[in-house]
């Protein structure tokens, strides 16, 4: 006969809490997908608010990021946060590194192509160039909020882009001026979506988003901005520079329960990566059969 010890360390090895913001405390439609698929496997998986104040964290086997998206103007507590969750996929030190994007910058020293980058560092004067179109973004940042695309050929423009560059410099914040890939209005971006299998992070499933930035930034409010979805056959070029970019994670891809690889045709036609997700990324769970599964799949195998 099990004792209440027992019980209790039973019942806290099958209670997942799926990590969430106060905006969206039941989940966001998508991330819901995975709970009947737990519950399947023994598991209960349960929403919980990361900034929450009364949470045990340590009641529950596993917390798995999925949505907390109000971090963003909280970084440094929302790391301080992961780093005292006991149990945490992905791990509280790929938090910190995933969600600074200078994280490119080592990227690209490994040799991974990345979209090539200006950084302004807050304070500094940003002298945009003579033409051609650019977007503007924050280095913290997530759903494409804070984040604008200037023709600098048009005067009006170039205003906006130095204002918006100089507005995130003055909040303290480290800005990106990045080349606008033409090829999103056609071919759109691919998300590859991987989780580990037999001991290696698998690819499960890819989709295709369109383009969302249609001109300077306009302030929107809210967590995120909404997307074109569709599911996708990825390229083989796009698999290769997925893993290429996986590989170069600090501490291994090994870790990782999930990861999202973001890339869009460069001006050469070849896959460059915009964004490596590891934090809490969309997984589009509802664009491919089986992904639910296979996320539960991955979360049980965590657990043992």
């Amino acid at each position: 006969m099990l004792n209440e010890n027992s019980v209790q360390a039973t019942r806290e090895r099958s209670r997942v809490a799926l990590v969430t913001c106060d905006q969206i405390p039941e989940l966001d439609t998508d991330d819901k997908l995975v709970v009947p698929a737990l519950r399947e496997r023994g598991i209960e998986a349960v929403p919980v608010v990361w900034d929450a104040p009364t949470v045990d964290w340590d009641s529950f086997a596993l917390a798995v990021i999925r949505s907390p998206w109000d971090y963003v103007a909280r970084r440094e507590e929302f790391i301080a946060w992961a780093a005292n969750v006991p149990r945490l996929a992905n791990p509280a030190d790929v938090v910190a590194w995933n969600t600074d994007k200078r994280y490119l910058r080592e990227l690209a020293a490994a040799g991974v192509p990345v979209v090539p980058t200006i950084w302004v560092e807050p304070g500094e004067v940003w002298e945009p160039p003579p033409g051609g179109e650019f977007v503007v973004k924050q280095a913290v940042g997530a759903g494409s909020l804070d984040t604008g695309r200037y023709d600098l050929d048009r005067a009006e423009h170039r205003e906006l882009a130095v204002a918006h560059v100089a507005r995130l410099g003055l909040a303290g914040r480290l800005v990106m001026v990045q080349p606008y890939l033409a090829a999103i209005d056609t071919y759109g971006e691919t998300a590859l979506l991987f989780f580990p299998a037999e001991g290696d992070l698998a690819f499960s499933h890819a989709i295709r988003k369109g383009a969302m930035l249609t001109g300077p930034d306009e302030a929107v409010e809210g967590l995120y901005k909404e997307e074109t979805i569709r599911p996708r056959t990825p390229l083989d070029a796009e698999i290769e520079i997925a893993r290429k970019a996986l590989a170069a994670v600090p501490g291994g891809a090994d870790r990782l329960l999930y990861a999202r690889v973001d890339l869009i045709p460069g001006p050469d036609d070849l896959p460059v990566l915009v964004e490596l997700e590891l934090t809490e990324p969309s997984l589009f769970l509802g664009t491919a059969g089986g992904a639910p599964e296979r996320f539960a799949e991955a979360i049980v195998k965590r657990l043992s």
